[in-house]
């Protein structure tokens, strides 16, 4: 029979084993991997057992080598979560592995005793649903007069209550059995019935707080992959668009060559359609700049042709290096897009497009010029996506989601003189 002291002691010290040991669990990704898998193999969930057993079997074989250390012996409490967690055969298997060093210094029962705890949790956790389990926590319902109006007036099983009457209640009888057989089932046993109460009630304590931190960290994933999927799902949005009005002028411009110049016409329909099939196909969310440029080839011989050769020039200053830096897919034609219909369009005589490109340290730097009309007096901040097509708030949105603040997208605009679109973000090489 322990003294009074020691044994609050241990329960405090028990509930502090427990929050270090799942919190120190918990900041590995191994760890977060294989206790939220949906699935896993019989590999992976002993992998995930020997982060359980390893330290846990030393913590008892610790409390037989260091004195009155016994709240380093939560075997009950592991083979408690691992049944809820796992099912009943790695319960009883973890039990198995718990239980050999009590057994060793000859606590004969502790071995049937894990192993009946194990069965009895794995039972309950497979009855019950996950989300239930992960939610257990042993504070029933402050407000009585609420839980029992809720219960009269449609009964039902509370399966939060049921879990804390089960642990408390395998906790009584280990205290039954330890009393009935000393020496062979550890058991914090005292004679003080409130000191009992709290015994009882400290091993669904110590199940719950393992299950409360490892939710809270469940539920963070989850959020960081919905966020992940809506930035996914809103970057497939903003790199799909097209301009209609883009896609109707070229129809109108094939069909006007249809019966005068029939080859350029076929031609058109062929860079358009790749057009198409680049903008609709499942691509990655970065490409080679030397595929990007490839595709805003296909755009920019469309408008030569809509425009005609004299009106629309276009030249390239790209260093060789740059080519092969990885950088968002369809980024650049929404940008030679926009100096076309807002730059170049409404000048009688056209004008010239220079594309460049180069390396500054470890970065790329990508440049769209054009020596159209410039865009007034709007600083580029209040650039505003025109229509249904991509424009320049399009594009920073999409260096937004995909660098942060590790991309720089600046707009020089001089008007009567023309305008300097530059994109700066780090050189990831294919």
């Amino acid at each position: 029979m322990a003294d009074h002291k020691l044994i609050l002691i241990t329960l405090l010290v028990k509930l502090g084993v427990a929050a270090s040991v799942s919190s120190a669990l918990a900041r590995s990704r191994v760890f977060q991997r294989l206790l939220f898998a949906e699935h896993r193999s019989a590999r992976q969930t002993l992998g995930l057992l020997m982060f359980f057993l390893v330290p846990l079997t030393l913590g008892v074989w610790m409390r037989f080598v260091v004195p009155n250390f016994l709240a380093a012996d939560i075997s009950f409490e592991t083979v408690t979560l691992l049944g809820l967690l796992l099912g009943p055969g790695w319960a009883m298997l973890s039990a198995l592995v718990l239980a050999f060093p009590a057994v060793v210094h000859h606590e004969y029962l502790a071995a049937p005793f894990l192993l009946t705890v194990g069965l009895i949790s794995g039972i309950f956790g497979a009855w019950v649903g996950k989300e239930e389990i992960w939610s257990f926590t042993p504070f029933v319902d402050l407000s009585i007069y609420r839980w029992i109006r809720r219960n009269l007036r449609q009964p039902k099983f509370d399966r939060q209550i049921l879990l804390l009457v089960l642990i408390a209640g395998m906790e009584i009888a280990r205290d039954w059995i330890a009393a009935k057989y000393p020496h062979r089932l550890f058991a914090l046993y005292t004679d003080a019935w409130w000191l009992r109460v709290l015994v009882w009630l400290c091993a669904p304590m110590v199940v719950a707080v393992c299950l409360k931190m490892w939710n809270a960290l469940r539920i963070e994933l989850n959020l960081e992959e919905q966020k992940r999927l809506v930035l996914e799902a809103r970057l497939d949005a903003l790199q799909r668009q097209i301009n209609p009005h883009f896609l109707f002028n070229t129809l109108n411009s094939i069909a006007s060559l249809v019966r005068f110049r029939p080859d350029l016409a076929r031609e058109m329909i062929v860079k358009l359609a790749n057009l198409l099939r680049a903008l609709l196909k499942d691509h990655g969310t970065y490409v080679p700049l030397r595929e990007e440029l490839s595709f805003t080839d296909d755009y920019l011989d469309i408008e030569v042709v809509r425009f005609g050769a004299e009106k629309l020039r276009v030249v390239k200053e790209l260093e060789e290096r740059t080519l092969d830096v990885l950088v968002p897919s369809i980024l650049l034609q929404p940008l030679i897009e926009n100096s076309i219909k807002h730059g170049l369009e409404p000048r009688i005589h056209g004008g010239t497009i220079t594309i460049r490109s180069r390396m500054v340290g470890d970065r790329v730097v990508v440049e769209i010029e054009d020596d159209g009309v410039g865009i007034g007096h709007n600083a580029p901040s209040r650039l505003e996506r025109q229509g249904a097509g991509i424009g320049m708030k399009n594009v920073r949105e999409r260096l937004e989601v995909l660098y942060g603040n590790r991309a720089r997208f600046t707009v020089v605009s001089r008007p009567g003189r023309g305008t300097l679109v530059s994109i700066e973000i780090p050189a990831d090489v294919a």
